[in-house]
Protein backbone atom coordinates (compact mmCIF):
# COMPACT_ATOMS: atom_id res chain seq x y z
CA UNK A 1 0.00 0.00 0.00
CA UNK A 2 2.83 2.14 0.73
CA UNK A 3 4.12 1.86 -3.10
CA UNK A 4 0.85 2.52 -4.26
CA UNK A 5 -0.05 5.93 -2.13
CA UNK A 6 2.26 8.19 -4.18
CA UNK A 7 0.64 6.91 -7.43
CA UNK A 8 -2.77 8.17 -6.03
CA UNK A 9 -1.28 11.42 -5.10
CA UNK A 10 -0.61 11.88 -8.58
CA UNK A 11 -3.69 11.01 -10.16
CA UNK A 12 -5.25 13.60 -7.43
CA UNK A 13 -2.99 16.19 -7.98
CA UNK A 14 -3.32 15.88 -11.74
CA UNK A 15 -7.26 16.25 -10.88
CA UNK A 16 -6.63 20.03 -9.90
CA UNK A 17 -5.32 21.38 -13.67
CA UNK A 18 -7.83 19.48 -15.59
CA UNK A 19 -10.58 21.03 -13.67
CA UNK A 20 -9.01 24.19 -14.39
CA UNK A 21 -8.79 23.29 -17.94
CA UNK A 22 -12.59 22.05 -18.04
CA UNK A 23 -13.99 25.35 -16.71
CA UNK A 24 -11.51 27.23 -18.83
CA UNK A 25 -13.40 25.48 -21.78
CA UNK A 26 -16.57 26.10 -20.45
CA UNK A 27 -16.20 29.61 -19.71
CA UNK A 28 -14.15 30.71 -23.21
CA UNK A 29 -17.17 28.78 -25.07
CA UNK A 30 -20.17 30.91 -23.38
CA UNK A 31 -18.38 33.77 -24.06
CA UNK A 32 -19.38 33.24 -27.99
CA UNK A 33 -23.23 32.06 -26.96
CA UNK A 34 -25.81 34.31 -28.77
CA UNK A 35 -27.56 35.57 -25.99
CA UNK A 36 -26.22 38.83 -24.31
CA UNK A 37 -26.72 38.18 -20.48
CA UNK A 38 -27.00 42.12 -19.68
CA UNK A 39 -30.10 41.91 -22.40
CA UNK A 40 -31.21 38.58 -20.71
CA UNK A 41 -31.25 40.06 -17.50
CA UNK A 42 -34.27 42.74 -18.60
CA UNK A 43 -36.69 39.68 -19.44
CA UNK A 44 -37.35 40.75 -22.69
CA UNK A 45 -38.17 44.44 -21.97
CA UNK A 46 -36.39 47.02 -23.66
CA UNK A 47 -33.58 48.37 -21.42
CA UNK A 48 -32.02 51.81 -22.41
CA UNK A 49 -27.70 51.75 -23.62
CA UNK A 50 -27.17 53.38 -20.51
CA UNK A 51 -29.05 50.78 -18.21
CA UNK A 52 -27.13 47.95 -20.72
CA UNK A 53 -23.94 49.94 -19.71
CA UNK A 54 -24.49 50.25 -15.61
CA UNK A 55 -25.21 46.33 -16.12
CA UNK A 56 -22.17 45.54 -17.25
CA UNK A 57 -20.00 47.79 -15.22
CA UNK A 58 -22.04 46.46 -12.16
CA UNK A 59 -21.25 42.64 -13.25
CA UNK A 60 -17.66 43.05 -14.51
CA UNK A 61 -19.40 42.24 -17.69
CA UNK A 62 -16.54 45.37 -19.38
CA UNK A 63 -13.31 43.61 -17.59
CA UNK A 64 -10.71 41.97 -19.48
CA UNK A 65 -11.61 38.15 -20.36
CA UNK A 66 -8.75 36.91 -17.93
CA UNK A 67 -9.70 38.71 -15.34
CA UNK A 68 -13.11 37.54 -15.99
CA UNK A 69 -11.90 34.05 -15.66
CA UNK A 70 -9.74 34.67 -12.40
CA UNK A 71 -13.34 36.17 -10.75
CA UNK A 72 -15.35 33.11 -12.02
CA UNK A 73 -12.74 30.96 -10.44
CA UNK A 74 -13.27 32.73 -7.46
CA UNK A 75 -16.82 32.25 -6.97
CA UNK A 76 -16.67 28.66 -8.12
CA UNK A 77 -14.28 28.09 -5.29
CA UNK A 78 -16.55 29.59 -2.78
CA UNK A 79 -19.50 27.49 -4.14
CA UNK A 80 -21.13 31.22 -6.32
CA UNK A 81 -22.00 29.82 -9.37
CA UNK A 82 -24.42 33.26 -10.08
CA UNK A 83 -27.98 33.74 -9.60
CA UNK A 84 -30.21 32.78 -13.26
CA UNK A 85 -30.51 36.01 -14.93
CA UNK A 86 -34.56 34.82 -15.51
CA UNK A 87 -35.92 33.93 -12.17
CA UNK A 88 -33.08 35.30 -9.55
CA UNK A 89 -32.21 32.50 -7.73
CA UNK A 90 -29.11 31.07 -6.97
CA UNK A 91 -27.08 28.71 -9.83
CA UNK A 92 -26.49 26.48 -6.92
CA UNK A 93 -29.70 26.40 -5.98
CA UNK A 94 -31.15 24.99 -8.42
CA UNK A 95 -28.60 22.37 -9.16
CA UNK A 96 -28.88 21.33 -6.06
CA UNK A 97 -32.38 20.35 -6.42
CA UNK A 98 -32.41 18.70 -10.18
CA UNK A 99 -28.53 16.85 -9.71
CA UNK A 100 -30.40 14.54 -6.91
CA UNK A 101 -32.28 13.08 -9.80
CA UNK A 102 -29.60 12.81 -12.27
CA UNK A 103 -27.50 10.87 -9.80
CA UNK A 104 -30.27 8.30 -9.04
CA UNK A 105 -31.07 7.89 -12.85
CA UNK A 106 -27.07 7.27 -13.45
CA UNK A 107 -26.71 4.94 -10.36
CA UNK A 108 -29.97 2.93 -11.13
CA UNK A 109 -29.22 2.70 -14.60
CA UNK A 110 -25.54 1.12 -13.88
CA UNK A 111 -26.32 -1.10 -11.33
CA UNK A 112 -29.20 -2.46 -14.48
CA UNK A 113 -26.26 -2.23 -16.96
CA UNK A 114 -23.91 -4.28 -14.38
CA UNK A 115 -26.20 -6.87 -13.43
CA UNK A 116 -27.46 -7.42 -17.46
CA UNK A 117 -23.64 -7.44 -18.77
CA UNK A 118 -22.48 -9.92 -16.09
CA UNK A 119 -25.04 -12.29 -16.64
CA UNK A 120 -25.19 -12.49 -20.46
CA UNK A 121 -21.38 -11.67 -20.65
CA UNK A 122 -20.55 -14.81 -18.21
CA UNK A 123 -23.36 -16.70 -19.95
CA UNK A 124 -21.72 -16.02 -23.53
CA UNK A 125 -18.59 -16.78 -22.29
CA UNK A 126 -19.54 -20.43 -20.56
CA UNK A 127 -21.39 -21.52 -24.04
CA UNK A 128 -18.77 -19.93 -25.97
CA UNK A 129 -19.46 -20.87 -29.84
CA UNK A 130 -22.47 -22.67 -28.98
CA UNK A 131 -26.40 -20.91 -30.06
CA UNK A 132 -26.31 -19.01 -26.33
CA UNK A 133 -23.13 -17.29 -27.19
CA UNK A 134 -24.34 -16.69 -30.94
CA UNK A 135 -27.32 -15.39 -29.77
CA UNK A 136 -26.25 -12.90 -26.80
CA UNK A 137 -23.39 -11.88 -29.30
CA UNK A 138 -26.01 -10.82 -31.78
CA UNK A 139 -28.13 -9.25 -29.32
CA UNK A 140 -24.84 -7.15 -27.67
CA UNK A 141 -24.06 -6.12 -31.23
CA UNK A 142 -27.38 -4.41 -32.05
CA UNK A 143 -27.54 -2.81 -28.26
CA UNK A 144 -24.09 -0.99 -28.84
CA UNK A 145 -25.63 0.02 -32.49
CA UNK A 146 -28.85 1.80 -30.48
CA UNK A 147 -28.85 5.22 -29.30
CA UNK A 148 -30.45 5.53 -25.53
CA UNK A 149 -32.72 8.26 -26.96
CA UNK A 150 -34.10 6.12 -29.46
CA UNK A 151 -34.45 3.34 -26.88
CA UNK A 152 -36.00 5.47 -24.93
CA UNK A 153 -38.93 6.35 -27.78
CA UNK A 154 -39.16 2.92 -28.18
CA UNK A 155 -40.27 1.97 -24.99
CA UNK A 156 -42.54 4.94 -24.48
CA UNK A 157 -44.30 3.93 -27.68
CA UNK A 158 -44.74 0.07 -27.31
CA UNK A 159 -44.35 -0.28 -23.11
CA UNK A 160 -46.03 2.81 -21.98
CA UNK A 161 -48.52 3.49 -24.54
CA UNK A 162 -49.70 0.61 -26.60
CA UNK A 163 -49.23 -1.66 -23.08
CA UNK A 164 -49.52 0.71 -20.70
CA UNK A 165 -47.16 -1.22 -18.34
CA UNK A 166 -45.54 2.32 -17.55
CA UNK A 167 -46.05 5.82 -17.05
CA UNK A 168 -45.48 8.15 -20.45
CA UNK A 169 -43.36 10.25 -18.11
CA UNK A 170 -43.14 12.21 -14.88
CA UNK A 171 -41.31 11.58 -11.16
CA UNK A 172 -42.07 10.44 -7.90
CA UNK A 173 -39.23 11.15 -5.06
CA UNK A 174 -38.42 7.66 -3.35
CA UNK A 175 -38.96 9.51 -0.22
CA UNK A 176 -42.58 9.05 -1.15
CA UNK A 177 -43.00 5.75 -2.47
CA UNK A 178 -40.24 3.45 -3.14
CA UNK A 179 -42.36 1.44 -5.79
CA UNK A 180 -43.72 3.88 -7.52
CA UNK A 181 -40.23 5.52 -7.62
CA UNK A 182 -39.02 2.32 -9.45
CA UNK A 183 -41.95 2.04 -12.16
CA UNK A 184 -41.53 6.04 -12.64
CA UNK A 185 -37.63 5.67 -13.04
CA UNK A 186 -38.12 2.06 -14.76
CA UNK A 187 -38.07 2.90 -18.45
CA UNK A 188 -35.65 6.01 -18.12
CA UNK A 189 -33.03 3.72 -16.78
CA UNK A 190 -33.45 0.56 -19.32
CA UNK A 191 -33.02 3.19 -21.94
CA UNK A 192 -29.82 4.25 -20.81
CA UNK A 193 -28.44 0.86 -19.04
CA UNK A 194 -29.10 -1.08 -21.99
CA UNK A 195 -26.33 0.11 -24.50
CA UNK A 196 -24.11 0.47 -21.89
CA UNK A 197 -24.93 -3.49 -20.53
CA UNK A 198 -24.47 -4.67 -24.33
CA UNK A 199 -20.81 -3.00 -24.32
CA UNK A 200 -19.70 -4.49 -20.95
CA UNK A 201 -21.59 -7.56 -22.21
CA UNK A 202 -18.85 -7.81 -25.01
CA UNK A 203 -15.49 -6.61 -22.76
CA UNK A 204 -16.84 -9.29 -20.25
CA UNK A 205 -17.57 -11.87 -22.72
CA UNK A 206 -14.04 -11.83 -24.10
CA UNK A 207 -12.19 -11.46 -21.01
CA UNK A 208 -13.94 -14.54 -19.40
CA UNK A 209 -12.87 -16.03 -22.65
CA UNK A 210 -8.79 -15.41 -22.26
CA UNK A 211 -9.00 -16.08 -18.86
CA UNK A 212 -10.99 -19.97 -19.32
CA UNK A 213 -7.69 -20.55 -21.75
CA UNK A 214 -5.07 -20.41 -19.46
CA UNK A 215 -3.39 -23.27 -18.00
CA UNK A 216 -3.79 -22.55 -14.09
CA UNK A 217 -8.10 -22.88 -15.04
CA UNK A 218 -7.12 -26.40 -16.46
CA UNK A 219 -5.07 -27.00 -13.50
CA UNK A 220 -7.46 -26.61 -11.56
CA UNK A 221 -10.15 -28.04 -12.70
CA UNK A 222 -8.10 -30.97 -13.22
CA UNK A 223 -7.30 -31.57 -9.57
CA UNK A 224 -10.63 -31.79 -8.52
CA UNK A 225 -11.79 -28.12 -7.76
CA UNK A 226 -15.43 -28.07 -8.82
CA UNK A 227 -16.15 -25.92 -11.65
CA UNK A 228 -18.58 -23.69 -10.26
CA UNK A 229 -15.42 -22.68 -7.80
CA UNK A 230 -12.90 -22.28 -10.46
CA UNK A 231 -15.46 -19.60 -12.35
CA UNK A 232 -16.30 -17.83 -9.45
CA UNK A 233 -13.24 -17.67 -6.93
CA UNK A 234 -11.25 -17.33 -9.82
CA UNK A 235 -11.70 -16.89 -13.67
CA UNK A 236 -14.96 -14.29 -12.40
CA UNK A 237 -12.15 -12.46 -10.54
CA UNK A 238 -9.70 -12.11 -12.69
CA UNK A 239 -12.03 -11.33 -15.61
CA UNK A 240 -13.61 -8.27 -13.90
CA UNK A 241 -10.52 -6.77 -13.91
CA UNK A 242 -10.08 -5.61 -17.81
CA UNK A 243 -13.50 -4.24 -17.69
CA UNK A 244 -12.91 -2.07 -14.58
CA UNK A 245 -10.77 -0.11 -17.20
CA UNK A 246 -13.92 1.06 -19.22
CA UNK A 247 -16.20 0.90 -16.29
CA UNK A 248 -15.26 4.90 -15.89
CA UNK A 249 -16.11 5.87 -19.51
CA UNK A 250 -19.29 4.08 -19.23
CA UNK A 251 -20.27 6.36 -16.56
CA UNK A 252 -19.59 8.71 -17.79
CA UNK A 253 -21.58 8.07 -20.98
CA UNK A 254 -24.79 7.36 -18.40
CA UNK A 255 -23.97 10.63 -16.70
CA UNK A 256 -23.89 12.35 -19.86
CA UNK A 257 -26.36 10.06 -21.68
CA UNK A 258 -29.21 11.00 -18.71
CA UNK A 259 -29.48 14.49 -19.67
CA UNK A 260 -31.31 14.05 -23.12
CA UNK A 261 -33.29 10.79 -21.29
CA UNK A 262 -34.57 13.43 -18.81
CA UNK A 263 -35.61 15.53 -21.23
CA UNK A 264 -37.61 12.72 -23.03
CA UNK A 265 -39.24 11.65 -19.63
CA UNK A 266 -39.94 15.00 -18.82
CA UNK A 267 -37.80 14.21 -15.60
CA UNK A 268 -36.94 17.60 -13.26
CA UNK A 269 -33.20 16.92 -13.52
CA UNK A 270 -29.94 18.61 -14.57
CA UNK A 271 -31.14 17.24 -18.51
CA UNK A 272 -34.38 19.66 -18.48
CA UNK A 273 -32.32 22.27 -16.14
CA UNK A 274 -29.98 22.83 -19.06
CA UNK A 275 -32.31 23.04 -21.97
CA UNK A 276 -34.58 25.57 -19.80
CA UNK A 277 -31.84 27.43 -19.59
CA UNK A 278 -30.69 27.32 -23.45
CA UNK A 279 -34.28 28.09 -24.18
CA UNK A 280 -34.18 31.17 -21.71
CA UNK A 281 -30.87 32.54 -22.88
CA UNK A 282 -29.73 31.75 -19.38
CA UNK A 283 -25.64 31.33 -19.30
CA UNK A 284 -25.70 30.98 -16.07
CA UNK A 285 -27.24 28.12 -15.69
CA UNK A 286 -26.06 26.62 -18.30
CA UNK A 287 -22.62 27.16 -17.24
CA UNK A 288 -23.07 26.00 -14.54
CA UNK A 289 -25.07 22.49 -15.49
CA UNK A 290 -21.83 21.86 -18.06
CA UNK A 291 -19.34 22.46 -15.33
CA UNK A 292 -21.11 20.04 -12.92
CA UNK A 293 -21.35 17.45 -15.45
CA UNK A 294 -18.04 17.86 -16.19
CA UNK A 295 -16.35 17.75 -13.06
CA UNK A 296 -18.48 14.54 -12.30
CA UNK A 297 -17.24 12.53 -15.23
CA UNK A 298 -13.39 13.28 -14.38
CA UNK A 299 -14.00 12.61 -10.95
CA UNK A 300 -15.83 9.09 -11.83
CA UNK A 301 -13.51 8.14 -13.92
CA UNK A 302 -10.18 9.33 -11.36
CA UNK A 303 -12.59 7.08 -9.01
CA UNK A 304 -12.14 4.27 -10.85
CA UNK A 305 -8.83 4.42 -11.98
CA UNK A 306 -8.01 4.08 -8.34
CA UNK A 307 -9.93 1.47 -8.06
CA UNK A 308 -8.61 0.03 -10.79
CA UNK A 309 -5.24 0.19 -9.46
CA UNK A 310 -6.22 -1.23 -5.99
CA UNK A 311 -7.67 -4.23 -7.28
CA UNK A 312 -4.80 -4.80 -10.01
CA UNK A 313 -1.86 -6.81 -8.47
CA UNK A 314 0.24 -6.49 -10.93
CA UNK A 315 -0.27 -2.54 -11.49
CA UNK A 316 0.51 -2.15 -7.41
CA UNK A 317 3.57 -4.04 -7.80
CA UNK A 318 4.55 -1.60 -10.40
CA UNK A 319 3.96 0.90 -7.99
Amino acid sequence: MARVLPMLIRRLLILIPLILGIIAFVFIVMQFAPTDPATAAFNGGNPTAEQLQQFKEENGLLDPLPLQYVHFVTDLVSGNMGDSLISGTPVLDSISTALPLTIQLTVLGLVIAIVLSLIFGVTSALFRDRWPDQVIRVISLGGVAAPSFWLALLMIQYLAVQLGWFPTGGYVNPSDSVGDWLWYMALPALSLSLPVAAQLTRIIRTSMVEELDKDYVRTAIGSGLPYHVVIGRNVLRNALINPLTVLGLRVGYLLGGAVVIEQIFGLPGMGQLMINGVTNGDPAVVQGVVIVIAVGFVVVNLAVDILYLLVNPRLRSAA
